[in-house]
């Protein structure tokens, strides 16, 4: 599994990073970037969670 982040529409809330901070964190400009790709099996579910609750649909999985 690929995890992606559209900079254009991430408003930096941060829940992604809450919720599976093994492939998601904020960045110097306070928005999301995945730092593991691809994402490890055991974190799967966690970056689903991540993607389903991006308020703004920022994160695509493929």
């Amino acid at each position: 599994m690929i995890a992606k982040v559209n900079r254009e529409s991430c408003i930096g809330c941060g829940a992604c990073a809450s919720v599976c901070p093994k492939v998601f964190e904020m960045d110097e400009e306070g928005l999301a970037i995945v730092i593991a790709t691809p994402v490890p099996q055991d974190e799967e579910a966690g970056a689903q969670e991540a993607a389903d609750g991006c308020p703004v649909e920022a994160i695509t999985l493929e």
